[in-house]
């Protein structure tokens, strides 16, 4: 009896070293790679840019008001209308000897047009067109930080899978080595106050893991709002590449893509040329126009009919133009401050934007490289080791705990990189980092 006990204790410890072996080997996933698969309707990047341009409120709103700036243009363009005046005059309405009211009827009609001198209407015109010009660098410059904010809020989603994914693996393998250490319980091998250690361990596992999901949730609602759509939140979803590309660029060539880039510093430029064109306006106002005019009336005898010719000019004794012509000229030097103004913005959210990337690069390019390969060689050794008894039960807690701590932390500074590039690009004016 004793005997065959013996050979059935060896036979289970040997199924449960077969088993910790291969549990020990068994290769882990990269964070990166970690994302549950995408449904087959999610939304790439690409897909989710053009919903956005298509049915963000807030960017429609920005088209309408560029369609009322074109149609200033046709008001600016208008001609004055000529007036028409008719008029008769001299009824004899009470005199009765013989009744002929209207034999001394004195009918008159006169024409005057009101002719614009020294092109205002054309310099009017040319104000407006320069406007809508402006209308469209806004909306072209609201596009892009609304992209921005799109972008970050397709990260936080893309993020957030991950950390799912990174947490579901975590708690996945957390509660195969609790089934070893349960069959070790039952042979014998470990104490009940170390599997109690172990069970409660699976706590904060759970709790990630929950957190995590509410996250996805949380994320994919902001995006949905962004693009509104209104299709519900367990059938949205999106994919796209979790991982970063060592391949910044000298700042310089970031500088000359932003200055020929940028809408917001091209609108500002426009401004200062319709300030210009302003000045100009302001100064053909202060010329006198003339008005035209032809009559012609009918009088009786020995007058009869007759048709005459008029002009009337204004007379500047006052010049009651001079404030404007001084506010538009200073107008000129404003805009142009503030072009500058504009200029160096763009200079310094691009070193910034950079300085973020490139400290963000610095710090992901040792874990790619060293901490996760060491973080998950630590964990499978002290793992397996604890397993056949060469390790402590805290040695294991605080491996696994460094281990999720690593993959955590990488899984966050990708997602902290993909956010400083979205921000590049923002600086830029164009898409220049993936």
């Amino acid at each position: 009896m004793f005997s065959s006990s013996v050979r059935i204790g060896a036979v289970s410890g040997c199924l449960w070293l077969v088993g910790a072996v291969a549990t020990a080997q068994q290769p882990s996933q990269a964070p990166a790679q970690l994302q549950p698969p995408a449904s087959p309707l999610a939304l790439s990047w690409q897909q989710v840019q053009d919903r956005f341009r298509a049915a963000n409120p807030t960017l429609r709103a920005g088209a309408i008001a560029i369609d009322e700036s074109r149609a200033q243009e046709i008001t600016a363009h208008l001609r004055p209308n000529p007036t028409f005046g008719a008029q008769v005059d001299q009824l004899t309405l009470f005199h009765s000897n013989p009744y002929q009211p209207l034999s001394q009827a004195y009918p008159n009609i006169t024409f005057n047009y009101l002719h614009e001198r020294d092109h205002k209407r054309e310099l009017r015109t040319d104000s407006a067109k320069q406007g809508t010009k402006i209308a469209i660098s806004n909306q072209t410059d609201l596009q892009r930080t609304l992209t921005y904010s799109l972008r970050q809020a397709f990260v936080q989603t893309l993020q957030a899978k991950a950390v799912l994914a990174l947490t579901s693996e975590n708690l996945s393998y957390y509660d195969h080595v609790l089934d070893v250490s349960r069959d070790r319980f039952h042979a014998g091998d470990i104490a009940q106050v170390d599997l109690d250690r172990l069970e409660l361990g699976r706590v904060q596992y759970e709790q990630d893991n929950e957190t995590a999901d509410v996250n996805v949730r949380t994320a994919k609602i902001q995006l949905l709002q962004l693009i509104n759509d209104r299709t519900p939140v367990d059938q949205f979803d999106v994919t796209g590449p979790y991982e970063f590309a060592d391949a910044l660029q000298p700042l310089d060539q970031y500088h000359q893509q932003a200055i020929s880039e940028r809408p917001d510093l091209l609108a500002a430029l426009q401004t200062v040329e319709k300030a210009k064109i302003d000045h100009r306006l302001a100064i053909a106002n202060g010329s006198t126009d003339p008005t035209f005019g032809v009559d012609a009336a009918h009088q009786p005898n020995p007058l009869n009919s007759y048709i005459g010719f008029s002009v009337n000019v204004p007379l500047r004794i006052f010049d009651r133009n001079q404030g404007e012509k001084q506010r538009t000229l200073l107008d000129i030097d404003l805009q142009q401050q503030q072009a500058e103004a504009a200029r160096a913005q763009v200079f310094a959210d691009v070193d910034s934007a950079y300085a973020t990337v490139d400290s963000q690069l610095k710090l992901l390019r040792p874990y790619k490289d060293k901490y996760l390969k060491q973080a998950l060689s630590v964990r499978d050794t002290i793992s397996f080791s604890y397993q056949h008894g060469g390790a402590s039960l805290l040695d294991f807690l605080q491996a696994q705990a460094d281990y999720r701590n690593i993959q955590l932390g990488y899984v966050n500074l990708l997602g902290a990189y993909l956010t400083a590039a979205a921000q590049m690009n923002e600086a830029v004016g164009q898409e220049v980092l993936p």
